[in-house]
């Protein structure tokens, strides 16, 4: 985190034991080392909170970009459902006009009067 190197830090050591006294060295050492382990848990922390937020973001990215593509692929669903409906359509409507409003309506046989009705007639 600090990149200290050995001989920066020895040269730490002593200017701290010159500075602080060999007595209250002990309990100087021991709070320096709480307040860097807080501050290595606030940078992790830290760290950790950068990510999980670039993750979201990653994932709200790619959220946007499958969503247009599904609609580009609905667009292109809707656009070949409407080239196949249409000539289907106009086929279906030229069909119906050529055959007239009689050909729509089926035509009903007299089973009666039929040559084989009329034999077995007793």
């Amino acid at each position: 985190m600090f990149d200290i190197g050995f001989w920066e830090l020895l040269l730490i050591s002593i200017v701290a034991l010159l500075v602080i006294g060999p007595s209250r060295l002990p309990e100087v050492a021991r709070t320096v080392g709480l307040w860097v382990g807080r501050a290595q848990r606030m940078v992790q922390s830290v760290k950790s909170d950068i990510q999980r937020e670039l993750e979201n973001e990653h994932l709200k990215n790619v959220l946007e970009e499958q969503k247009k593509e599904i609609d580009d692929l609905k667009e292109l669903v809707d656009d070949t459902r409407n080239q196949i409906e249409t000539p289907i359509a106009q086929f279906s409507e030229q069909i119906l006009s050529e055959q007239g409003p009689a050909a729509s309506e089926p035509e009903i046989q007299d089973t009666q009067n039929t040559p084989a009705a009329v034999e077995r007639k007793p």
